[in-house]
């Protein structure tokens, strides 16, 4: 049996027919092999499926990133930020939006057709979302963190995110992740 960059290869074990005590370890040992091969498919579907999703770490390392970037060039981090091919700003379920703090119109998201959406408008259900967004970073000095829970499907089944919000200058900068 070998692993090969997380997927097991099962290699057929051939053992011949032996009567006695031999016999009993050969099948003792071809139960282990599938045994351990049952639970190595287990965990590796858990370990892709984990994976899958941004943990809070790097929804805070990438919305560090951002600040950084906001402070260094921000016009130029608005177009990384929508742009989603840049896998410094989008990585699995996990990128950075942006509003500005003045009339809520978004300056950054992933998709096109949001820039210039006021955020405010956003609702999730009954949920209005863009306007807890706007009010969370209202206030708040700059470089401080807000954050804010809310219910996103995952997987199809209803699920509870995080997004943690800051400001730098006139931008609110979000990333949202899975909690």
């Amino acid at each position: 049996m070998r692993i090969t960059t997380g997927i097991l290869v099962a290699q057929r074990v051939v053992t011949p027919l032996i009567a006695g005590p031999k016999r009993e370890n050969a099948m003792s040992n071809r139960l282990s092999v599938s045994a351990f091969a049952t639970l190595s498919l287990l965990l590796g579907a858990t370990l892709a499926n984990a994976q899958q999703f941004g943990t809070a770490e790097e929804a805070r390392a990438m919305l560090n990133r951002a600040v950084a970037a906001l402070k260094s060039d921000q016009a130029k981090a608005l177009r990384e930020f929508s742009d989603p091919n840049n896998k410094q700003f989008h990585d699995r379920d996990l990128y950075v939006s942006c509003f500005r703090i003045s009339d809520g119109k978004f300056t950054a998201f992933p998709g096109p057709g949001m820039i210039g959406v006021d955020v405010r408008t956003f609702k999730l259900g009954d949920d209005p979302i863009g306007q807890r967004a706007f009010d969370a970073i209202q206030g708040i000095p700059e470089g401080a963190a807000a954050t804010m829970d809310y219910n996103f499907p995952k997987s199809g089944k209803p699920a509870l995110k995080q997004s943690l919000e800051t400001r730098i200058g006139n931008q609110g900068c979000g990333v949202a992740y899975y909690k």
